[in-house]
């Protein structure tokens, strides 16, 4: 039975503030009244582009409803989930909450329907992927200081930016020039706060996106039934309301929240067991052992591994592949895809303070600036900057 815990002594695998590595690219005094990941974390949440996160997709277009999730809450739904690990395992909760806030911030408008449409237009010019986007905006775009580019993060953060998925054996062109100017060590694990904001971010979106393809009406309870985990949740929901009165909206409402909340509950669960296991056997002394592991510590066991897998099928091919959704990408990827061209065939079109970044306006130069203009756009923006570009009728 997993007990919950009050904030304790860090375990000795945890990374431990008096021996991080500090901020590389730019000396600074260490503040005197918070950690290094505390300075982090809020350097995020006052940072630019965590505020646009409030106007970017997650599943559905902003202008859809103010009710579904965007990239803001899912970013906040995930530091949550992260951050209660984070405590029951003993780790640095601020470390871990600061890489589940900034995880995102590499995010086009329109979610991945505007990814896969730069990513199509940067082919040649060293690729776009929205994890070395986000260590792109933190290190360099975000211009909020008189003395550096960039929020000037540490290096544990940045390393679980980097590392969201695991060890990169491969990186992108994008990725290695990140790591030739701050060297990452990208061939191993990140720690185990990252690692569990990795796996707070797939537990979340499986929760809110379970949650808004019910509310949207693109899903149906009853198309849940037999989904891994979410069908069992749902069955438990049911019995509890069994007295409540079926045709009510009401009843509707609290039996999808409670499925929701049951399967967040059992995802987090499995976790924390199987990890405290894994732990337990790898018996680490220290962050560096966590690294240097030949596998994550921090990781579903293979019962609820299966299951987790179900789950993402079953949205895929009922929610996100949805027609509705699908029309909706359609447009995105035109939208993005039609912003992209226009302003690399006349980069002079771009705002003033982006051409200001276009160096001697060499064709790799135009494309990467314009790519970073793009990425940053809200979705309401990037519908606003498409007509002002190609709709006489709108003013420039």
């Amino acid at each position: 039975m997993l007990q919950a815990t009050q904030r304790d002594e860090l375990m000795p695998y945890a990374v431990q503030p008096a021996e991080g590595r500090g901020r590389r690219l730019h000396a600074e005094p260490e503040s005197l009244t918070r950690s290094p990941w505390q300075r982090d974390r809020d350097r995020v949440v006052h940072s630019s582009g965590f505020r646009r996160l409030q106007y970017k997709t997650q599943v559905f277009i902003n202008h859809e409803g103010d009710f579904f999730r965007t990239r803001l809450t899912h970013s906040l739904e995930v530091a949550q989930v992260a951050r209660s690990m984070a405590r029951y395992l003993r780790l640095d909760e601020d470390l871990t909450e600061a890489v589940a806030l900034a995880h995102d911030l590499g995010h086009t408008p329109f979610g991945h329907a505007g990814e896969d449409a730069l990513a199509a237009r940067m082919h040649d010019y060293g690729g776009f992927d929205h994890n070395a986007q986000a260590l792109r905006q933190v290190m360099l775009l975000e211009r909020r200081y008189l003395a550096f580019d960039g929020l000037n993060l540490t290096w544990e953060t940045l390393e679980g930016l980097a590392k969201h998925n695991g060890p990169v054996r491969r990186p992108s062109a994008r990725l290695a020039e990140v790591d030739a100017l701050f060297p990452l060590d990208l061939g191993g694990y990140a720690s185990a706060e990252a690692q569990v904001a990795a796996l707070a971010d797939d537990i979340a979106y499986h929760g809110h996106d379970l949650d808004d393809g019910v509310k949207s009406g693109l899903l149906a309870l009853d198309d849940l039934v037999d989904v891994p985990l979410v069908g069992q949740a749902l069955a438990e929901a049911r019995a509890l309301a069994a007295d409540l009165p079926t045709s009510d909206t009401r009843t509707h409402q609290r039996i999808r929240h409670e499925m929701v909340r049951r399967v967040i509950h059992a995802l987090v669960t499995d976790v924390l067991v199987c990890t405290r296991a894994r732990l337990a056997d790898l018996a680490p002394r220290s962050v560096e052992d966590i690294r240097a592991a030949n596998a994550p510590v921090v990781a579903f066991g293979p019962a609820m591994e299966e299951a987790n897998k179900g789950i993402r099928k079953f949205l895929f091919a009922k929610l996100y592949r949805h027609w509705r959704v699908n029309r909706m990408t359609h447009k995105a990827r035109h939208v993005t895809g039609e912003l992209f061209t226009t302003l690399t065939e006349s980069p002079n079109l771009l705002p003033a303070e982006w051409q200001q970044h276009l160096g001697d306006k060499d064709k790799a130069a135009v494309h990467r600036t314009v790519a970073d203009y793009v990425a940053s756009m809200t979705d309401r923006y990037a519908m606003e900057e498409h007509r002002r570009l190609t709709d006489l009728s709108v003013a420039g």
